[in-house]
Formats: C-alpha cells, sequence, structure tokens
C-alpha cells in the first residue's frame, strides 16, 4: 500500500486509460473534459505533484474499495461516469458526513477486522491507519463491561443490534451499538459493503459513568455517615457519636466531593435560628453568626433555610445576600438539608475561584445532603431513644424507692416527736436520717438527668413540664398506695419534690417536722383512716398560718360536709375522683397562685 493517500480513478466500461499525474504542484490533471473531481468529496482539491493514482474499474469496484481502505486523497471520474450521481457519490457524500460526526464510526468484517473507520476513532486509537486491524486491539484491548460480551458475533448472529460498554486502559468509557449489515443476492455486486459486515457506531459515554460513579459513591458514603453495629453504638457515647458523624461529614467532603470549606447549622423550629453544627474553612466571625430562617437580612444561608431552595453565589462580591465566610471566598453553593419535604438545616460550600461551582456540583452536595439530613435524623432517634430509656429507667428505680423512702421520713418524724425535749442527739440523728433520706430521691434524680443523652431532648421533655409546679414541695395524704405511688410519678414528672403520708396524723408530724421547708400544697384525700379533710385542715391550721389544702374526692361522697365546712374555712379547691392528669395539674397551679388566706 503507499505511504500517502491516492487517487481513484474510475474507469467506466470503455476502459479509458489513466491519465498522467500533473507537472504543475498547483494545476489539475490533464484529463481533458471527460474527467473531475466530485465537488463535495472531503478533499476534492488540487492533485498534489506526484500523488499515487489507483486505477479502479466500475462504480462498484470503486465502492468497495472505499469501504475496505486505505483512505482515498479524491476520487477521479472519466468517460461516462463524469455525470453519473449514483453510488459512488452518495458514498462519497456519506464518507464526508461520517468523517466529521462526533461519534465513532467503524466498519468490520465477519472476523472483526477494521474494513474503514472515521477520524473520531483513528483519534481515540492514536493512529491514523487502522484498516486491517483488529477492533479491540486498534484500541488497546480495552475491558468488555457488557451487557453483551461478544457484540459483534451476537449481532450477525442475531440479526439485531446489539450493545455494549468498553473501559479503555486510560479510564475511558465507550458504549457501542453494532447493527450487522448482511449481503443480499442483489446487493452483493453492486452495492457497498460486501457481505457478513457489522457497521459499529461508538460513543464516548466517559463523562456519563464517572458522574454515575460519584453519585454511588457519594450516596454509598451518606450511607455510612452513621452506620454503626449495636457493639459500636452501645460502646460510644451520644458526644462520640455526633463526633464520628462530623468527622465522617468532612472526610467525604473533602475527599470524595472535593470541597475544602464546609458549614452545616440545623434549624431550630421553635426559634427559628440556625445553629451551627460544624465549619470547616470558616472565619470564627461567621460561625459565631446568628442567622435565622428568614430571606432577607441573613445571608445566603438563611435564605436558603426560609425557600427551601438551592443557592448558586457566582460572584460574592455582586451578590447582595452573600455573608462573608471564609476569607477571601469569590463563590459559594448553599443547599437545604431536607427531611420528609422539611427544612432541618442548610450545608454550605465555599470557593476561592468565581464561579467555583457547576450544576453537576449543586446535584452532588443536594444527594449527598439527604443522606446528611437522614443521618442526623437517625442519630437524633437515637438519642431520643436512648433518652426515653433512661428516663423510664430512672423513674421506675425512682418509684420503687419512693414509698419506701416516704415510710423512713414517716418513721422518723414519729420517732423525733417522741423524743423532742428529752436526747438532743437522738433528735440531732433522726433529723440526719430524714435528711439522708431526701438526699437518696434527690440523688436519683440527678443521676437520671445527667443520664439522659440529649440535650434536645432534655429540653424537650422541659419544655413539657408545668414550669410553676418545677420545684415545688408537695405533701400527698392518702390511705391508697397506688394513689401516692401515682402521685411520685407524675408529680416528679414534672420537676416537684413530693413526699407522702398514710393519715392525718402522719401528715401532721411531717408538716411539723418540715421547719423552714413548708410544703407549698398539701393534696388530701377527704376521708383519711383517723380523720376527714376538713379535720386535716382544722390540725394543720394549729401548726401552719396559711393551709395550702387541696381536697379530693369521689363524686356526691362528702362525709360530715368536709367539704361544705372547708369551703366556708376558706378552701376552695377540690378534685373530684376520677381525675385526669391535667386536672390535677392545672388544680394544683392554682392552689400555687392562690392568694394567702392567714387562717391560723
Amino acid at each position: 500500500m503507499p505511504d500517502s493517500p491516492s487517487y481513484l480513478v474510475v474507469r467506466d466500461a470503455e476502459g479509458a486509460p489513466i491519465p498522467p499525474a500533473p507537472s504543475d504542484p498547483g494545476g489539475r490533471p490533464a484529463l481533458g473534459d471527460a474527467a473531475q473531481t466530485p465537488h463535495d468529496f472531503p478533499e476534492a482539491q488540487p492533485l498534489v505533484a506526484g500523488a499515487p493514482l489507483e486505477a479502479i474499474d466500475g462504480l462498484a469496484a470503486a465502492v468497495a474499495r472505499i469501504g475496505r481502505g486505505p483512505r482515498v486523497a479524491g476520487v477521479i471520474l472519466t468517460g461516462g461516469l463524469v455525470s453519473a450521481d449514483g453510488p459512488l457519490v452518495a458514498s462519497v457524500r456519506a464518507q464526508r458526513i461520517l468523517e466529521n460526526v462526533p461519534d465513532g464510526v467503524v466498519l468490520l468484517d465477519a472476523g472483526d477486522t477494521i474494513r474503514w473507520a472515521n477520524a473520531r476513532f483513528r483519534q481515540w486509537c492514536g493512529r491514523e491507519e487502522v484498516c486491517g486491524v483488529g477492533f479491540l486491539t486498534a484500541l488497546g484491548h480495552p475491558e468488555i463491561l457488557g451487557p453483551e460480551f461478544s457484540p459483534f458475533h451476537a449481532a450477525l448472529a442475531s440479526g439485531r443490534i446489539s450493545g455494549a460498554t468498553l473501559r479503555t486502559a486510560d479510564n475511558r468509557y465507550l458504549h457501542l451499538n453494532a447493527a450487522p449489515l448482511l449481503a443480499t443476492e442483489s446487493s452483493a455486486a453492486t452495492d457497498w459493503p460486501a457481505a457478513d459486515h457489522v457497521v459499529v457506531s461508538i460513543r464516548d459515554v466517559t463523562h456519563t459513568i464517572l458522574e454515575q460513579q460519584k453519585r454511588a459513591a457519594i450516596h454509598q458514603a451518606g450511607q455510612k455517615l452513621a452506620d454503626l453495629s449495636p457493639a459500636e453504638l452501645a460502646d460510644m457515647t451520644i458526644e462520640e457519636r455526633i463526633d464520628l458523624l462530623k468527622s465522617n461529614i468532612l472526610h467525604y467532603s473533602r475527599d470524595l466531593l472535593l470541597f475544602d470549606v464546609v458549614e452545616i447549622r440545623l434549624l431550630d423550629r421553635k426559634t427559628g435560628r440556625l445553629e451551627p453544627l460544624l465549619a470547616e474553612g470558616m472565619q470564627p466571625e461567621a460561625e459565631a453568626r446568628i442567622l435565622f430562617a428568614r430571606t432577607e437580612h441573613n445571608g445566603v444561608t438563611g435564605y436558603v433555610a426560609a425557600t427551601g431552595r438551592s443557592y448558586f453565589c457566582n460572584d460574592t462580591t455582586k451578590d447582595p445576600r452573600y455573608l462573608e465566610g471564609c476569607k477571601g471566598a469569590k463563590s459559594s453553593l448553599t443547599v437545604p438539608l431536607m427531611l420528609h419535604e422539611h427544612v432541618i438545616g442548610t450545608f454550605n460550600v465555599e470557593s476561592p475561584e468565581p464561579g467555583g461551582f457547576s450544576h453537576t456540583d449543586m446535584q452532588f452536595l443536594e444527594i449527598f445532603s439527604r443522606d446528611v439530613a437522614a443521618a442526623l435524623n437517625t442519630l437524633e432517634l437515637l438519642v431520643a431513644e436512648k433518652a426515653s430509656t433512661t428516663a423510664e429507667s430512672v423513674e421506675a428505680i425512682h418509684g420503687a424507692v419512693a414509698l419506701p423512702i416516704d415510710d423512713i421520713l414517716n418513721d422518723a418524724v414519729n420517732v423525733m416527736e417522741r423524743y423532742i425535749g428529752h436526747d438532743a442527739d437522738v433528735v440531732e440523728r433522726l433529723q440526719r436520717i430524714l435528711r439522708n433520706a431526701r438526699d437518696i430521691k434527690q440523688a436519683i434524680q440527678k443521676v437520671g438527668e445527667k443520664m439522659t443523652p440529649s440535650t434536645a431532648h432534655a429540653q424537650h421533655r422541659r419544655g413539657e413540664r408545668r414550669r410553676a409546679l418545677t420545684g415545688k414541695r408537695i405533701l400527698v395524704v392518702d390511705a391508697d398506695e397506688q394513689v401516692r405511688a401515682a402521685a411520685h410519678c407524675l408529680l416528679e414528672r414534672n420537676g416537684s419534690i413530693v413526699e407522702t403520708a398514710r393519715d392525718g396524723a402522719e401528715a401532721a408530724s411531717m408538716v411539723r417536722a418540715a421547719g423552714d421547708e413548708d410544703y407549698d400544697v398539701i393534696l388530701s384525700d377527704i376521708r383519711l383512716p383517723d380523720m376527714s379533710g376538713y379535720q386535716l385542715f382544722l390540725r394543720l391550721s394549729e401548726i401552719l398560718v396559711d393551709v395550702p389544702l387541696v381536697l379530693m374526692t369521689g363524686f356526691g361522697y362528702d362525709p360530715g360536709h368536709s367539704i361544705v365546712k372547708a369551703r366556708q374555712a376558706g378552701i376552695n379547691l377540690v378534685l373530684f375522683k376520677p381525675f385526669r392528669v391535667d386536672q390535677l395539674l392545672d388544680t394544683l397551679e392554682r392552689a400555687l397562685e392562690r392568694p394567702k388566706t392567714g387562717t391560723g
């Protein structure tokens, strides 16, 4: 084969002779009026002096020659073929189109050998001459990823288009479709190409594949953000889990998403404030900046949190919403953290380059942010579960010891009253028993608060408390043990300090022993084993200037008209059994708000 492309001289049936090569480098060959080059052939230029000429007899042979290769520099028609507008001219036009398409196009024979290839494919191969070379050899033996692992044979065998994806040694991904071009009896003699060929179109899908791989990697990384085994979870404190989550977010932001400056804020739904969770590369004053989820005067972060829409800031010097975060930042990208269509925070990244982020970056960050939001929610659920379990455990322990400690208090008070004026040392010891017994319950409560792992959850629990009851000392007087146990559970959950007595005498002793720490409310059944509610009121009136008494009774039950007498004495708060918890709490709050009666 010649080293440079030759000119095909196509002779008609009369066998016109091959014209001589031109002697003038700038002129055309001396072919006379009977010879010309097709004007739309891609290399239809004046012939180069000394260029090789190749004689071809007939249009069909010329078509086949163009299909087989090697490449031709031009085509010269002779004789009666000058005016022909048949298969040759059509093939020349087709070749011109195929040479300029952005995809690779190859013609293979039944042995997977290249018979013709366009410029794009030759560029991928890194060589100008590929005809006669095996398809996979020309591409450097790429890995076939499927779905069809013998696409050319499959196309010929099935008569249908077959596809596959290839990965080259330089990590380029090419997707090909192979279409069979089977010869027929009529086409075999006249039309290009010859029988049993495969036309292969190849497209470079590297960008698409790499984006898909990165999306998958981002999603996989997101799944691992808070993915810990039960054993690991058991061994880690909540603070350690939060630190692990932050570390993982920063790790994947830098190594996978290639973001060096990161800030995440979480939305406090009650206040609308965006609280910092983590920041990397931000200025200290930016980290400490107070932001709210509002569209105005709260920067890009506040705007994104308020609208739930991602935001490009392509030039920080021209965007009025931008508030400086990273020193020297020229662009930023902020996306909302979304959980079940609700904004729970924001994820912000910044770049020192103007327009440093693309829509692909935004898509990747939005994918990652969804997993970050899910991980934060999972962590919060774990925290809440542990907080609830801890609180229930503490309440169970407290409930188990509450009544026995009340018994200790009642017995100690009873013994102490008998020794008053007799033995000061015994009285001191009994008072110490009272203090220690009360301290036991407080210690259990404090340990429980320390064990509760989530500050946010603890705040939520505190928010549910009746603030008016927090820290208030309440004495519950009832012969029913279940009532006394329930009082501990319900009232201490609201921060109250609860002690109980079984009858009026014990209640009076407890009130006398309280000293300077009077009970804020005394809640008593109207019917006690040793006296009525009104009689208890009278007994307590001998001790207290003001008796903060609330009576409990069943509907229609009022032995000795205690309620009427108590009301006449100024006790107006009565609970009728059975009552709801909120009714009990409301009544106690009203008792705490009541004006002093001055009764003594």
